[in-house]
């Protein structure tokens, strides 16, 4: 239809023409435009009546009547599609880092410390400027909070690293994409409860939800997953984190979150290998319905078990720490896990990656901007932890994923 309505176009357009040159009753060629035959001699063009050409094709004379002959009709074209996407089905990343202090300890002075380095860059992205790329395409970030925001000076006595910074260090987790932070550790109150009462009010200010001891939290992410947390002070409750734990989690089912995260403050400093309880209270969180264990406190990186399915990361290691200048190890992880729902329901099919980096961009000191690592470094940091996860029956491979 559309070649003949462009034909019927063309040839009106003509007729207009050579109307223009005619006498207003009959049209003649313009010029000299008569066919030559084979002969030399001239034939004039036959004028085509425009009832004709309004008709469609002119009809040569002599076949009036008769039907078009051997011209096929054009067949219909029927576009490839593609199979849509199950709408129903998605993909869930969490990234889990390690302790995260924005700020000093009292009497550490001002030189070289994270309060220094943030009043000189004046650029709050800064600090997960390295680490950026990777918590943006998450779903959700989560890190532990280590010491209060607050502008407090009332602290805890006979404690020699009190920690705190000032409140719009919380533009730090914004700037670096942190959606939620644990709370539940042993630094919590080192500005008593006013140091805890402003953090979070810097947090909900921010709109950054946070977990600690009954108090649970919950995000939901961009695709509509609720995502719960509970995060626990082990280090200085011992047992008695295991009610926080197993009521959290019960709480967080009845609010009808999809994911459940268990962040527990454990073990013992600078020990690369968890505690017995550690392992017994990782895997008492897994049968109490937590989907993921995340822990943290000993300030180097920890093994990772694997337990019904599930994963128990026992320590990420420091990652943003203002607490020190220059620490030994500087080897810590960001711990990512995808989950599949399908119709809202989480499948077990769980993917594990561990990204090895390091607390500072630099080696000869901590300049407060974690690194991934790359390279050599990277293969040195997965090695070590292939050997703190040997003995919980789990191995990475070169690219940071579970081996078979």
């Amino acid at each position: 239809m559309r070649g003949r309505k462009i034909l019927l176009f063309a040839a009106v357009s003509g007729i207009c023409f050579l109307t223009a040159c005619g006498d207003g009753n009959s049209w003649t060629l313009p010029g000299d435009m008569s066919r030559p035959e084979e002969n030399g001699n001239v034939h004039p063009v036959t004028p085509v009546p425009l009832e004709e050409i309004l008709s469609g094709s002119p009809v040569p004379a002599g076949q009036e009547g008769q039907e078009e002959q051997g011209r096929p009709e054009p067949a219909e074209t029927e576009l490839p599609t593609e199979p849509e996407p199950d709408p129903q089905e998605i993909h869930i990343t969490i990234s889990a880092a390690g302790d995260v202090t924005l700020g000093n300890y009292y009497d550490q002075g001002y030189w070289g410390t994270f309060r220094e380095t943030y009043d000189k860059v004046q650029d709050p992205a800064y600090f997960f400027e390295n680490v950026y790329d990777i918590f943006s395409a998450d779903d959700m970030t989560i890190v532990n909070l280590e010491g209060p925001l607050t502008l407090a000076e009332e602290r805890r006595e006979n404690q020699t690293y009190c920690i705190s910074g000032d409140p719009e260090y919380v533009k730090v987790l914004t700037a670096g994409s942190v959606e939620a932070v644990g709370m539940g550790n042993n630094h919590r109150l080192d500005y008593l409860e006013q140091g805890s009462a402003d953090t979070v009010k810097a947090l909900e200010e921010a709109g950054i939800p946070y977990a600690y001891d009954k108090y649970t939290g919950i995000y939901e992410t961009a695709q509509g997953i609720s995502v719960g947390f509970i995060s626990v002070n082990e280090v200085e409750y011992g047992a008695v984190v295991e009610k926080y734990l197993k009521e959290g989690i019960a709480e967080l089912q009845e609010k009808g979150c999809q994911l459940i995260l268990a962040c527990c403050h454990w073990g013992v400093e600078r020990e690369y290998y968890p505690e017995d309880y550690q392992k017994t209270l990782g895997r008492k969180c897994i049968d109490w319905g937590a989907d993921l264990v995340i822990g943290h406190h000993p300030h180097v990186i920890q093994g990772i078990e694997e337990y019904q399915g599930k994963y128990i990361i026992y320590s990420l290691g420091n990652f943003c720490f203002g607490a020190n200048r220059n620490p030994e190890d500087k080897d810590c992880l960001i711990v990512q896990q995808t989950f599949t729902f399908i119709e809202g329901e989480k499948q077990e099919d769980a993917r594990l990656k561990v990204i090895p980096c390091s607390v500072s961009s630099v080696t000869s000191r901590n300049d407060y901007k974690p690194t991934p690592a790359e390279g050599e470094e990277a293969r040195r940091i997965l090695e070590r932890l292939n050997e703190y996860s040997r003995d919980l029956g789990l191995q990475f491979d070169q690219e940071g994923f579970p081996t078979d």
